[in-house]
């Protein structure tokens, strides 16, 4: 048994955000339609790289799911799309805002089909206020939440190295079905679940977002240094860099005995408000006179060795080498009618009892159609 078995999810998603929140509701079973446009999800296209002609991009986000080719646009896909909808139990898209109520296929006009209905929107920046019509690409809700002014150097304004803006809202989103889906346990009713990147970076700025509320002032960029702890960022050592987090006290004076750091117990940096102000001098101290003695696989295991937070700065292919990856199963193998074996990222969460599963590879376009048609008991000339 899997968490999610009998869940029924239309997908009407597209690029990454909704595919991959409709991926963590097919990793745990749930059973994902995913309707695609004639010309396929533009993912299909985006590439290099591709494995005999499949995007490793849509590869990535669309395992677990079977596909279908609508054209939400003419009568006859419309019907289709609202008998699979009346034997449903959540719809997720990701359309601009608007978009399928023009159709008729919105919110109000789907739960008059069926009550229990879910729908989920994702956009860039919800369904109401006054950007709400502004399209909603990644890089512009990192920019505008206040994610690239914290992110990088402060040389030049920096995004981060993936598109966290749209994971986020996928994330989001599913969670807000989840929550959904448990108040239609107690209710009998569905409801409409809206989010955005733009909200979902906004969420994400926690104690950064404490930190202006408390002093009124902007957060600046600090590269990886914390604006709260220290030392707590990346180091350089004599061979390159790793990271040390000294989150407390306790680690700092274990710290300065294992290194050992001469100047650990002067007054500038004593406790953590000390060294967070003293940051700038602390770290090129540290570097130039502890730091630079030995190479960084040394200073890892010493400072690991009494306790201390110490990682490598590892590329990916360090990371899909790293035993503790292959321990959690984060790298599956599925087998692709097209592209072969392939490798896909593996399930984050573990649970004891249902469990999720990495079962079935991305979907060729409209690769189900015989198969979700009959399932809904639909006829192509009905």
């Amino acid at each position: 048994m899997q968490a999610l078995e009998d869940l029924v999810v239309i997908d009407l998603t597209r690029i990454l955000t909704g595919p991959f929140c409709t991926m963590m509701l097919a990793d745990f079973g749930a059973e994902v339609i995913k309707v695609e446009p004639p010309q396929g999800d533009d993912t299909r296209k985006w590439g290099p790289p591709f494995i005999q002609g499949e995007s490793a991009y849509f590869l990535s986000v669309n395992r677990n799911k079977r596909s279908i080719s609508l054209d939400l646009k003419t009568a006859k896909d419309q019907n289709i799309f609202k008998t699979m909808v009346s034997q449903a139990d959540v719809v997720v898209e990701n359309f601009r805002p608007g978009t399928l109520d023009k159709w008729g296929l919105g919110y109000n006009q789907l739960s008059r089909i069926n009550p229990k209905i879910i729908m989920a929107s994702i956009s860039g920046f919800g369904a109401t206020g006054p950007e709400r019509h502004l399209p909603g690409y990644d890089v512009v809700a990192q920019a505008m939440s206040g994610l690239m002014s914290v992110t990088g150097d402060g040389a030049h304004p920096t995004k981060a190295g993936f598109s966290v803006g749209d994971i986020g809202a996928g994330m989001w989103a599913a969670y807000g079905i989840m929550a959904a889906l448990w108040a239609r346990e107690r209710t009998g009713q569905g409801q409409w679940v809206d989010t955005s990147l733009f909200e979902a970076l906004v969420s994400w700025q926690t104690y950064q977002a404490g930190n202006y509320f408390a002093s009124g002032k902007d957060p600046v960029a600090l590269g990886s240094a914390h604006p709260n702890i220290a030392p707590y960022q990346a180091v350089k050592a004599q061979d390159g860099y790793f990271v040390v987090a000294c989150g407390n006290d306790g680690l700092w004076e274990k710290m300065v005995e294992v290194c050992p750091i001469p100047f650990g117990h002067d007054k500038e940096y004593s406790t953590n408000p000390d060294r967070v102000v003293h940051r700038e001098t602390l770290i090129k101290r540290l570097e130039e006179e502890v730091f630079a003695a030995k190479p960084v696989v040394q200073w890892v295991d010493i400072l690991r060795s009494v306790g201390v937070p110490a990682a490598p700065i590892q590329s990916f292919s360090d990371v899909f080498r790293d035993p503790q990856i292959q321990a959690r199963e984060m790298v599956q193998v599925l087998h692709h009618p097209i592209a072969g074996d392939i490798q896909v990222l593996g399930i984050p969460v573990k649970l004891s009892n249902t469990p999720g599963a990495v079962t079935m590879p991305p979907p060729t376009l409209d690769q189900h159609r015989e198969e979700i048609l009959a399932r809904f008991g639909i006829t192509e000339s009905s």
